[in-house]
């Protein structure tokens, strides 16, 4: 269970950090703080997501700035952290030659635990995440869905207070990737664990996370409570037309309205307080357009993601 120092601020935080691979920014003087429960990190490969895991675990030291982890001072006190945090990794880590139970009380012994007690642990984690009659085959046997459940044993092995899951359904099938995400839903309801999942996958954000933090190009472009942040959107409206899209567009943007293109011909257009479908039409008709579709929607973590970094 969550410690009293992690329950009463933020589980993680940054303060102005940034980081630098040569001439590269990969993170620009962030600041950011991670509350309990479920936090999606969320963000376009590249922008800078897995840095800022591996700023928090110590893995990479900042040019600037100050980490904090379960109320401790990252750069002070990094074993301590690591040994009450489960990391999952984007990338596989596991060792040649050993099968899945050796592998996963070995990880249990790295973080302290008798070896006793991590290879019962390992027995346990391995049920849990659906590898109970795999325990005993050689990893590398194992499918990519089967990887990625053992990269999630491994983070879980030492009971950890904090988890940093890096895009944890890599790979995986949809019945797979459902099940990895009915899992973390789990380990942070039920469970009570706190976690950072990290993904481009904004759906696998909004089936498991509360809070959200976006990042682009090495900066947070939004974060905050996933309701709250759709809630500040406009109203909005599902509008397909016939005739010239890009006119369309156009001539929305000449009225103070928004248009996000979904990729299949309809368009979500977001409209101040004070404007409503018959602008739409007014618009489309001045233009000798024709709107052929027209419905009100709800503002979707999607539509969130698109404006903070900037698409339209």
């Amino acid at each position: 269970m969550p410690s009293p120092e992690s329950a009463s601020g933020p589980v993680a935080s940054v303060e102005r950090v940034s980081v630098r691979y040569g001439a590269q920014h990969a993170l620009r003087d962030v600041d950011v703080a991670f509350h309990g429960g479920a936090v999606g990190l969320l963000g376009p490969n590249g922008a800078g997501k897995s840095t800022l895991l591996k700023v928090l675990l110590g893995f990479v030291t900042p040019t600037a700035g100050r980490m904090r982890v379960l109320g401790l001072d990252v750069a002070t006190h990094p074993l301590a952290i690591r040994a009450r945090l489960g990391y999952m990794p984007e990338s596989d880590g596991h060792i040649p030659d050993m099968n899945a139970v050796s592998f996963v009380a070995y990880c249990g012994q790295l973080a302290g635990l008798p070896r006793s007690d991590a290879m019962q642990r390992a027995h346990e984690v391995l049920y849990y995440v659906g590898l109970g009659e795999a325990r005993y085959r050689n990893i590398e046997t194992y499918s990519t869905g089967m990887k990625q459940r053992i990269k999630l044993a491994q983070a879980l092995v030492h009971d950890p207070d904090l988890l940093f899951l890096d895009e944890p359904t890599n790979g995986m099938d949809p019945k797979g990737r459902e099940e990895m995400l009915d899992l973390v839903v789990d380990l942070a309801t039920r469970k009570g664990v706190h976690l950072i999942l990290s993904s481009h996958l904004l759906p696998d954000v909004e089936a498991t996370c509360d809070r959200v933090v976006v990042m682009h190009q090495g900066v947070i472009a939004t974060q905050g409570s996933i309701a709250d942040l759709k809630e500040r959107r406009r109203q909005v409206f599902e509008v397909r037309i016939k005739g010239d899209a890009d006119q369309f567009v156009r001539a929305l943007d000449g009225i103070g309205a928004e248009c996000h293109d979904t990729g299949d011909d309809l368009m979500r257009v977001f409209v101040s307080d004070d404007q409503g479908p018959r602008d739409l039409f007014e618009v489309a008709a001045q233009h000798g357009l024709q709107i052929r579709h027209l419905r009100p929607s709800v503002p979707t973590l999607e539509d969130v993601f698109a404006e903070a970094i900037g698409e339209e």
